[in-house]
């Protein structure tokens, strides 16, 4: 049986931010670490977290995602940000799951038969990587 390499707290320098379209540094602050998740790859709400200088608030990158307007998903790729399990965490948004898994398998991302993605094959640790 295959292993997948789950997510760990990597030591990443925080972000830089120049762009501050909302109020909340934080959130900006997030908004940028998710841009830098490539096309095809998948990464931790607790890797953001790192990224965006916040260690161990996974639940804020939550809370910051689904803060988004409709206009900004189109500039922040919210669908590769997903659970340290890999598999979505969308339970309160209903048809967004399937918006989230349609738009990662068109980037093309697999989800095994447990819906789970594989953390070797696109996982994304950081900008160094």
């Amino acid at each position: 049986m295959k292993t997948t390499r789950k997510p760990t707290a990597a030591k990443q320098s925080p972000i830089a931010v120049t762009d501050r379209p909302r109020g909340s540094d934080l959130y900006d602050r997030i908004y940028a670490a998710v841009r830098l998740v490539p096309y095809g790859k998948v990464t931790s709400y607790g890797q953001i977290a790192i990224l965006a200088g916040v260690p161990g608030a996974a639940r804020v990158v939550g809370y910051a995602l689904f803060a988004l307007t409709h206009n900004e998903t189109t500039n922040v790729p919210w669908q590769r940000v997903i659970n340290r399990k890999g598999t979505l965490s969308l339970r309160k948004l209903g048809e967004a799951g399937g918006v989230q898994r349609k738009i990662l398998e068109s980037e093309g991302i697999i989800f095994d038969k447990d819906e789970r993605i594989d953390w070797d094959q696109y996982g994304w640790w950081g900008p160094e990587e």
